[in-house]
């Protein structure tokens, strides 16, 4: 290479490593750290473009690209119109509650300890769990009437039950927050039991794999198994841990005097006499877009009873009122009907209890499903604010159907009463009371035992006029329990027994054949499950007019 093309090169080099600091000075250096700007994809750009890429190879979109761009049909949850929903349960609001210690009914302020057993919604919410600790106190003690008390006496009873009040004052939730509360509770109920109308219906809803297993099992086991499964089911619970306090509690049951306690296990239901208040959710109008939705044919609505129906007072069209304890969803988990959603429905047949112990039937079903009020305006509410965000839309939207008021064929499928009702429901979700077989037996006895005191005893040549020890025991006991038993067995006297035994007879002829029957009584805020049925078609939405 000669000088004259070496002497341009090196000037060239030169003035490259002049400018290089210049540069440098300018504009910062790039770290190798810091990440590179992501790059927005363009309209017809399916990827990023390389590094090495020209500017040109995706240049944004055009209008025209952008209008036939697929819009999102979502709305963001944070654009959608809201409305505020208080949590707060209105006063009248049942708490169910089971104590968990003995309580001795002796004189006011005595404690009361229990827990709630049922889970307690506002709106879509558990406000109050099942478990929490609820304690109160006795507030009365009733004295037992004269003529209560005469007929207690008569019937070798001299202690009989006082009439007393409770009320549960706080709650304790399972997070250890205490909340004062003020209740009017009903009587106790020592035994509680569960009816349904159609037990097979659990068994349907397993499936055709698990009805298969079922049928299975009852085929391989045959009848003479099955015999034996309920022998030893019966005698299970005589041999469950606790039967010697069970027979202590009969017997003790039986005697002339014992004390009133309150056994663990007795349900009460304590009504608030104001509001609780729990603060308040907000739902987007997506969220609330289900509510007045049709529930799934044959699901069950747990409700409880406004107020009281009985065969009694009850006649055909008597108006029946249910609100929903549990908030129903749709299969989605959309929420179709909040808490407090009021069924109205009324009594199709009402046979009152008469003389010669024929019992008392009743049958209700629920026509027409509403809508509480509140709900109601925050749907208006969420409407509202998206007419208002749309100027293009001049026209109100229309309220949607179902929302206020829809029909319904709902009949009762479940009912939680007092076992001493003796109540049971047929498979239409009819309501009537029954009695115990035992009754034919307990007469027949009673008599024999009456005929038998009547006799002198005569053994070894010798004749007892008092009568056979035994069977004077026996009369008393029917005529005056345990009292007349003990007279029976120390007055050695025909007399005396026969008139125990005579008494003791013809109070059961009485009770078991002759007296009223027994109504069928479904007391204020009885726990319901009702089979949510379509409506016939053409059957009105909106409520009768009164």
């Amino acid at each position: 290479m000669g000088p004259r093309f070496t002497r341009p090169i090196l000037s060239f080099s030169s003035l490259v490593l002049l400018c290089a600091p210049i540069e440098l000075a300018q504009s910062p250096a790039e770290s190798a750290e810091q990440p590179r700007p992501a790059v927005a994809k363009a309209g017809g750009c399916d990827e990023a473009p390389q590094e090495d890429a020209l500017v040109s190879t995706c240049a944004p979109a055009t209008v025209a690209e952008r209008d036939d761009t697929p819009m999102i049909a979502t709305v963001p949850l944070a654009a959608q119109p809201t409305a505020n929903i208080a949590l707060a349960l209105p006063a009248g609001t049942p708490i169910r509650i089971a104590l968990d210690q003995r309580t001795r009914i002796n004189h006011a302020g005595e404690l009361v300890h229990g827990k709630v057993v049922e889970t307690i919604y506002a709106f879509d919410q558990p406000v109050i769990p099942a478990g929490t600790v609820a304690t109160g106190n006795v507030v009365d003690v009733a004295a037992v009437p004269g003529f209560k008390r005469a007929m207690a006496y008569s019937n070798g009873n001299f202690s009989p039950y006082h009439k007393y009040e409770v009320t549960f004052d706080t709650l304790t939730l399972p997070d250890g927050k205490k909340l004062a509360i003020a209740t009017t509770a009903s009587v106790g109920t020592a035994d509680v039991v569960h009816l349904v109308s159609n037990p097979d219906k659990e068994q349907q809803q397993k499936g055709a794999a698990g009805q298969a297993a079922d049928r299975a099992k009852k085929e391989a086991k045959g009848k003479i198994q099955e015999a034996k499964d309920q022998v030893h089911d019966s005698w299970a619970k005589v041999t469950a841990p606790g039967k010697m306090h069970r027979v202590k509690e009969y017997l003790l049951a039986q005697s002339p005097y014992r004390r009133q306690y309150l056994e663990p296990g007795t349900r009460f239901v304590a009504d608030l006499n104001a509001p609780l208040n729990f603060g308040e959710t907000t739902r987007s109008s997506e969220q609330l877009a289900s509510i007045g939705g049709t529930p799934v044919s044959d699901s069950t609505l747990k409700a409880r009873l406004v107020a009281e129906v009985s065969s009694a007072t009850a006649s055909r069209g008597t108006q029946v009122a249910a609100v929903l304890t549990e908030p129903v969803y749709s299969e989605s988990h959309q929420l179709l009907l909040p808490a407090n959603t009021r069924l109205i429905g009324q009594v199709v047949q009402a046979k009152p209890a008469r003389m010669m112990h024929h019992n008392g039937e009743l049958r209700v079903i629920f026509e027409r499903i509403e809508t509480p009020e509140d709900v109601q305006q925050a749907v208006l509410q969420t409407q509202k604010h998206a007419e208002a965000e749309n100027a293009a839309e001049t026209a109100p939207l229309p309220l949607r159907p179902h929302l206020r008021s829809q029909a319904m064929i709902g009949n009762l499928e479940g009912v939680e009463v007092d076992r001493k009702a003796n109540m049971t429901l047929d498979e239409e979700g009819g309501a009537r009371t029954t009695d115990s077989k035992t009754r034919y037996l307990s007469t027949g006895l009673a008599v024999l035992l009456a005929a038998a005191a009547s006799h002198t005893d005569s053994e070894h040549g010798t004749v007892d006029g008092g009568g056979d020890p035994g069977v004077r025991t026996a009369a008393g006991g029917s005529g005056f329990r345990l009292t007349g038993a003990v007279l029976g067995l120390a007055v050695k006297s025909t007399p005396v027994s026969m008139a125990f035994g005579a008494y003791g007879a013809s109070m059961s002829i009485y009770t078991n054949f002759l007296s009223r029957g027994k109504d069928v009584v479904l007391p204020k805020d009885t726990p319901m499950e009702i089979g949510f049925g379509a409506p016939h078609a053409g059957a009105a939405a909106q409520p009768k007019p009164q």
